[in-house]
């Protein structure tokens, strides 16, 4: 309430009194809040924490019931992974496998904040900056906060099975008593200084896109610790990673249970060394969380300073200096800008680059792949063609306007295929290569690269025929759906009949190949490269031909699918 609302002020003394404070600089400064005011912060934190949980939920229900359900789950796989190193007890190698355990929860506790910073809201410190808090407390009750969640629960559950697997005897039992919190501590405290570290990447356009690669970074951790646990049990057990964990138990925070089962084994200044080191990584966590803290409540960023100034520079014209003139070096760097820039595209390029690679490679690796595998990664960029104006979305008003004839349609498609090809083109060879590399077939690189390369134009081809025959809708407003209500139908004839027709397309191809080695003429096979170059260019510029008329017909129904999102 403003002094003009509560009308004139009574008479008073004029200068400072009991009942009117010493006005500001005119007499020795106040001293800073301790004691009391300061201790409150934490239990202020933790209901804040409470609070933005039970809000959260009351959101909807469908929240509600997601994060019960997550619950739930991780509460289930806790207590099984609790139950079996219970279980691992007194087992000679379960230090080995504890060590394991908690280095990849450690890597899982620092990667959190980067593929998923919405998940917490707490973890933009910078949401306090208006607040007079000083870094100490500060970091002290936010890390006593962090520990409210399922993931610290989790967590505690893992490490207090760690620690009872290796703990034999009293003394491994006292130093699991320090080890166990120590250890917790110091993921929670990774997670923070992490999350500290990148807040503004993090709340950023390019942080956010960091969350759609989350899905993809997880497929890869599951084809490792696959690969892992297949060379695990040709290796003979658990017994071929000891040396291994003989390196990581002096790393925090296995370092902490490590120290557990040092002391289990009669190895007290051992332990007390392991037990130091996870002290000091603590203690180097929380002191570089705190001066991140500082100069993140402190130091002006991007919205405080202007846009321009003296030391920027424009930005070179990059790619485009390479690309042709005129319409097609136009549509070829607004294609490759999508890429880059679009968050959903960007999200099926990186899972089509890494997939295709990753399926040829992991075989070769284990020894039962094929150089014919390396058809895969032209199969996977191939999809990128399917549905290319449903990838504009309701912007595709702006591209309809510049066609009026078959002919801008056929330049429309021809530079977004030759845009495709500046990355799948090398992308198909690079890996056609390395597989058979690690195969040891240099013999078979010709013929496998040739039916790559004819698989890739038939699929340039026929995702032409589609995008102008079946477009739907990419809605922009949810992260998890790639197709519009209603629309499912669509998508699937778009993707499925276009790989089957592809597949088809090449069936000469294919035949040829079958009948070189049946009939033993395997001095022809390397035929297959130039063939396969001339037959996926001229499939390519077939569905091309056919896709062009049909995309100039139908602009009004294509413009009216891709908008539904």
């Amino acid at each position: 309430m403003t002094a003009a609302a509560q009308g004139p002020a009574a008479p008073g003394p004029a200068g400072p009194g009991p009942d009117r404070p010493e006005p500001a600089g005119s007499g020795p400064a106040a001293p800073a809040p301790s004691g009391p005011a300061t201790a409150a912060l934490t239990p202020v934190l933790v209901r804040l924490k409470l609070s933005l949980l039970r809000n959260g939920l009351r959101r909807s229900s469908g929240r509600r019931a997601a994060y019960i359900a997550s619950m739930l789950v991780a509460l289930f796989f806790a207590a099984l992974l609790l139950l079996g190193l219970v279980v691992l007890h007194g087992n000679a190698h379960a230090g080995t496998l504890t060590t394991l355990l908690l280095t990849v929860l450690a890597v899982g506790w620092a990667a959190m904040p980067l593929f998923f910073p919405s998940g917490d809201e707490t973890l933009d410190p910078s949401r306090l900056v208006m607040l007079p808090l000083r870094p100490e407390p500060l970091v002290r009750a936010l890390l006593v906060s962090s520990l409210v969640g399922i993931g610290p629960l989790f967590t505690l559950c893992l490490v207090l099975g760690s620690a009872i697997a290796v703990a034999t005897g009293p003394a491994a039992a006292a130093v699991a008593v320090l080890g166990v919190p120590l250890a917790l501590l110091v993921c929670v405290a990774l997670a923070r200084a992490v999350a500290a570290a990148n807040v503004r990447l993090l709340t950023s356009r390019k942080g956010r896109d960091l969350a759609v690669l989350s899905g993809l970074v997880i497929a890869v951790g599951i084809q490792v610790v696959n690969l892992g646990a297949q060379r695990l049990g040709r290796a003979g057990g658990l017994s071929a990673l000891d040396p291994t964990g003989d390196i990581l138990r002096w790393l925090p925070p296995a370092s902490a249970i490590g120290a557990v089962d040092s002391a289990a084994h009669g190895s007290y200044g051992q332990a007390a060394a392991q037990l130091l080191i996870a002290a000091a990584c603590l203690a180097l966590l929380l002191l570089a969380w705190q001066r991140t803290l500082v100069r993140l409540m402190t130091a002006p960023d991007g919205s405080t300073l202007a846009a321009s100034g003296p030391g920027r520079k424009e930005s070179a014209a990059g790619i485009s200096r390479f690309l042709p003139g005129g319409r097609t070096g136009a549509v070829m760097l607004r294609t490759l800008r999508y890429i880059w820039r679009d968050p959903k595209t960007k999200a099926a390029w990186i899972a089509s680059l890494a997939i295709g690679l990753i399926v040829p490679l992991f075989n070769a690796i284990q020894g039962s792949g094929s150089v014919y595998f390396s058809c895969f990664a032209a199969g996977m960029l191939g999809i990128q063609m399917y549905n290319q104006f449903g990838q504009d979305t309701s912007a595709f008003w702006m591209v309809a306007q510049t066609i009026s004839s078959e002919r801008d349609a056929y330049a429309e498609l021809r530079s977004r295929a030759l845009a495709l090809l500046v990355i799948t083109l090398p992308y198909t060879a690079l890996v056609t290569v390395v597989t058979a590399a690690l195969l040891g077939v240099w013999s078979a690189l010709p013929e496998a690269m040739g039916l790559a390369f004819a698989l890739l134009g038939a699929m340039l081809g026929t995702g032409a025929v589609t995008s102008a025959r079946f477009p739907y809708s990419i809605p922009q407003d949810n992260a998890h759906k790639n197709v519009a209500p209603g629309q499912a139908g669509l998508a699937w004839i778009s993707i499925f009949g276009g790989m089957v027709s592809a597949a088809l397309l090449c069936s000469p191809v294919i035949a040829l190949l079958i009948t070189l080695h049946l009939t033993g003429a395997r001095g022809w096979l390397w035929v297959l490269l130039p063939l396969g170059v001339v037959y996926g260019t001229l499939v390519g510029w077939l569905g091309l031909r056919v896709a062009a008329p049909q995309a100039a017909a139908r602009l009004p129904e294509i413009l009216t699918a891709v908008s539904k999102g």
